[in-house]
């Protein structure tokens, strides 16, 4: 499939998956630290099955088709959509931790898209904001085309669990580098799933990385905030 997209567009969207992107993305696991502590997971191997499946499992049943809802609701300026699908995503994350993660996340991409260019006013009923709903937001403002926002959201979020597992498996740089290789071709299919999704089948759940992430609350030694 061609991605066609504005050059301006583009580089938006390279600047809003970046790595650099200052929103705390670095300092979150969702559950990998523990995962590696506990011996669960051991080499590149079981990185890139926990990965896999994460991004099969929840990314493409939760995180996208939301995406996708929440770019058209800020493209129809529908705040009573947004509001919803916004609360419905966070419903979605099984512990405080992952809850954490998205919120804090949220909340520092839209302090950061007001100190630029962003204008709409958001609904005053709208207090915690999923990562999903302002990146949905960023994206229609620098009108970045859904499907593209969407691989620009998973490659962001595969970015930081791929350099998460570098520094706690660890992983050297070639690794790291071959797990991107391998794990990025999933994200096609994952997008293609997300797009047929009907709402009520939006929803997902993973035991385990639940568990690990909800221990990961009283790991004697961390790195990452969850």
């Amino acid at each position: 499939m061609a991605i066609t997209t504005t050059d301006i567009a583009l580089l938006r969207l390279l600047q809003l998956s970046s790595a650099a992107l200052p929103v705390g993305g670095y300092s979150f696991s969702q559950g990998l630290e523990y995962a590696i502590d506990d011996g669960w997971l051991r080499n590149e191997s079981d990185i890139a099955n926990w990965l896999s499946q994460q991004l099969s499992e929840s990314l493409a049943a939760v995180d996208l088709p939301i995406l996708r809802r929440q770019c058209e609701a800020a493209r129809c300026c529908d705040m009573t959509m947004l509001g919803y699908w916004n609360d419905y995503i966070l419903a979605c994350r099984e512990t405080e931790e992952l809850r954490l993660t998205d919120t804090a996340m949220g909340c520092a991409l839209i302090k950061l898209l007001n100190s630029l260019d962003f204008s709409m006013k958001l609904p005053e009923t709208l207090h915690d904001i999923s990562f999903v709903t302002a990146f949905a937001l960023a994206a229609n403002h620098w009108q970045i085309e859904t499907r593209v926002a969407s691989h620009g959201y998973c490659w962001s979020w595969l970015e930081n669990q791929v350099a998460a597992a570098t520094k706690l498996v660890p992983l050297g740089q070639t690794s790291a580098q071959r797990l991107l290789g391998e794990l990025q071709l999933d994200i096609p299919a994952a997008i293609d799933h997300s797009e047929v999704l009907e709402d009520n089948a939006i929803g997902a759940s993973l035991p385990g990385l639940a568990m690990a992430s909800a221990w990961h609350e009283t790991q004697y030694s961390r790195l990452f905030r969850s």
